[in-house]
């Protein structure tokens, strides 16, 4: 009986984590915002950057769907610190492909806000002298604020630069008698320090609402073709460039040939390479396999991963995902 209960279980995680495996992996770029810059220093009393907030709204959305699987942040600012890439870039399909390549996703996401302020209007009731939300001797003045946001997504392919979908979402939300950023003129979280949009208080404000609902309506576009996203296959060969003793390797590629931790490479050693009888040219490498190795660490342009084989790897073995 005990068997018979266990049996199931097993089934169930092997499912999962195929499941998991089928997943498109996609990273996320912070969103331009340029065209709403001058809005937003009137708005918070400095320039914040609400295309990396928005993203990071963005990005929880997508990995709590589970649609895809998301590259983690520090991962691609790692990617974008080495490459040198500017903000201006943010939006350009051409760089954001790069850097897909490099991490090896099978999209990347770039996006624009286009609109992200106020719509406000002000009906009087009454004539004479004007007066703000109280009786005044001449009527009644009635103060209503409508926040609007729109932000525009595009997943772009990883070989061709190409844009492969777009979403877009708007989000308007309206209250009576408050500013967008809340009760006052202004919102405490702006000024000087660092804007958090994923804060109970700006997600409180008018403004937030409007964005949670722009930022809803862009992941639930993005889900809707995942099936449409090409799986991209990344072909790693490299060389084992340092072979310790306890089975550690240092190998000569890392995250800009597309090697992640987790990967298992296999490690081969040429014997001898066939030539064309004609022309002399190498038609074939025949190879021996060594072992395996399993990557614990990767920054740009090396690696670091343990051995597993019943062979001795050496300096110049071939490693490849072959």
């Amino acid at each position: 009986m005990r068997y018979r209960r266990l049996i199931p279980c097993v089934l169930f995680i092997t499912v999962a984590t195929a499941q998991a495996q089928t997943r498109k992996r996609v990273a996320v770029m912070d969103f331009d915002y340029a065209t709403v810059k001058t809005t937003v220093r009137q708005l918070f009393g400095s320039d914040q950057d609400i295309g990396k907030g928005i993203t990071d709204m963005l990005v929880d959305r997508l990995v709590n769907d589970g649609t895809y699987s998301v590259i983690e942040r520090k991962q691609l600012d790692k990617i974008i610190a080495e490459q040198n890439f500017s903000n201006s870039d943010r939006a350009d399909a051409s760089t954001a492909a790069k850097i897909a390549r490099i991490l090896g996703v099978d999209a990347i996401i770039i996006g624009s806000i286009t609109q992200f302020g106020n719509d406000n209007s002000e009906t009087k009731a009454g004539g004479g002298i004007r007066a703000l939300d109280k009786i005044g001797i001449g009527g009644l003045d009635k103060k209503k604020s409508r926040a609007i946001v729109q932000i525009t997504a595009r997943m772009v392919d990883t070989s061709t630069a190409e844009i492969l979908a777009s979403a877009q979402g708007k989000g308007e939300s309206e209250r009576g008698g408050v500013g967008i950023l809340g009760g006052g003129s202004s919102w405490s979280g702006g000024g000087g320090g660092g804007l958090d949009m994923k804060s109970s208080g700006f997600q409180g404000t008018i403004i937030g609402e409007a964005t949670n609902k722009a930022v809803t309506e862009v992941a639930g576009q993005l889900e809707a073709k995942a099936t449409n996203l090409p799986t991209v296959t990344v072909e790693i060969e490299g060389l084992v460039a340092d072979a310790d003793p306890s089975g550690t390797l240092i190998l000569n590629v890392g995250s800009k040939n597309g090697v992640k931790v987790g990967d298992v490479l296999n490690v081969k050693r040429k014997v001898r390479e066939v030539r064309d009888p004609d022309s002399g040219k190498v038609i074939r490498s025949v190879m021996d396999p060594v072992g395996t190795v399993t990557i614990t660490q990767v920054d740009g342009s090396s690696s670091v991963g343990k051995f597993s084989g019943a062979g001795k790897p050496e300096i110049k073995d071939i490693v490849t995902n072959k």
